[in-house]
């Protein structure tokens, strides 16, 4: 669909200085009647001693003007996922007419973000100029979640999308890269405006069961009556109306799901922020929740496993590849949970190739995150087990 605009490809030959660079050069020559705007990079902890020299690489061979991005054990290149990575990924980017800007923050500036315009001012983007957000984090030195509360405040109705770098847990360390600069600590911001928008998909794993309910009495993250009722009883109704082969699919794979817009006349896949279910007493009626619920929001519980992901991904795709039916693409990246892949799947590269079906063939790089971000609704979340997919479109 949009191959003469973006390409991504893997590098595995180590910390051979003049193979990086004739490699680069060959990956900017495939597209050769454009201009790279935006060069993406994700490297394995392997490179964390050369990052520098690998970034000038990579920006001074294959012509790229922004270069952003971060470390990841494991990566995404088109429609192949390399788990337990030992190499790179480099994806170059043609956007016409885009206004790209990067920008890197620190822990102290979420600290001291008060107001709608603070960070505005910070990065010397308004919403009016911008369409969206490509976010990398290091996860050990910034909360995401107070960095994405402002954030929201700031520029309502932006997506971001993007995902927490992994790399070195013993250290613990991760590394952001914005141009030549290694970073390892707070996250790097890359700003999408002009001509180009970001489009996308976030499929968080789980197909809803039972029906949808109004939360009645809540407490912080506890839940104690749904519709007037112990919030327990109701879980265990819902469970026991399932047949036994979904009741044995449910079993240690209960999530519940919030409802981010409350006046969408129904509600289905994409409308609820999922979370986990952290605990349930049937003598109290109580339940423990990975969130802080509100006094009457819509919930709905949701499974999740294998056959739930694949299934909520494959309808996420569709529907976006429904909406986008007249739209140009030009390219993507693909940001997957650790506790995706091999893992929840039995075999590699699900994700990465259903990306291709609906949307190759093109150019999707990416990496496995500690933790996924994009948007529910008009708001962007942290999330967990989420394939969370970006989309470049002509505007």
């Amino acid at each position: 669909m949009s191959e003469e605009y973006s390409i991504a490809a893997y590098w595995s030959d180590g910390m051979n200085e003049d193979g990086l660079a004739d490699w680069a050069r060959r990956l900017r020559a495939r597209l050769p009647a454009k201009e790279v705007s935006l060069g993406l990079v994700f490297m394995s902890p392997a490179y964390f001693p050369h990052a520098e020299t690998v970034l000038e690489i990579l920006r001074v061979h294959a012509q790229i003007p922004l270069l952003a991005g971060c470390s990841g054990n494991g990566l995404v290149a088109n429609a192949e996922e390399i788990e337990n990575a030992g190499g790179l990924v480099l994806a170059l980017y043609s956007l016409p007419g885009a206004q790209l800007k990067g920008a890197h923050f620190t822990q102290d500036k979420v600290e001291a973000a008060a107001g709608e315009h603070y960070w505005t001012v910070e990065t010397g983007v308004t919403p009016k100029n911008n369409n969206g957000w490509l976010a990398f984090i290091d996860p050990f030195h910034l909360d995401a979640e107070r960095w994405l509360r402002s954030w929201n405040r700031s520029y309502p109705s932006q997506p971001v999308y993007g995902g927490l770098a992994s790399g070195n847990f013993q250290e613990p360390v991760t590394q952001l890269y914005l141009d030549g600069k290694v970073y390892e600590d707070g996250g790097v911001v890359i700003a999408v405006g002009g001509d180009v928008t970001i489009a996308g998909v976030i499929s968080q794993g789980c197909t809803p069961i039972g029906e949808a309910w109004t939360l009645t009495r809540v407490e912080q993250n506890l839940i104690r009556h749904i519709g007037n009722r112990p919030a327990y009883t109701v879980l265990a109704e819902t469970v026991q109306q399932l047949s036994p082969e979904e009741q044995r699919k449910a079993a240690g794979n209960l999530h519940i799901g919030l409802v981010v817009n409350e006046y969408l006349e129904d509600f289905q896949r994409g409308d609820f922020l999922v979370r986990n279910l952290l605990g349930g007493d049937p003598n109290s009626g109580v339940l423990a929740v990975g969130a802080l619920p509100r006094l009457g929001q819509t919930i709905q519980f949701q499974r999740r496993d294998a056959a739930s992901a694949s299934e909520d991904l494959t309808e996420m795709l569709t529907r976006e590849k429904s909406r986008l039916a007249d739209a140009e693409v030009f390219g993507g990246c693909l940001f997957c949970c650790n506790g995706r892949g091999k893992s929840l799947f039995g075999r590699a590269s699900h994700d990465s190739e259903l990306v291709q079906v609906h949307f190759g063939p093109t150019g999707i790089a990416g990496f496995f995150c500690n933790g996924e971000l994009g948007p529910v609704g008009e708001k962007n979340f942290v999330h967990g087990f989420t394939a969370s997919l970006a989309l470049f479109v002509k505007k």
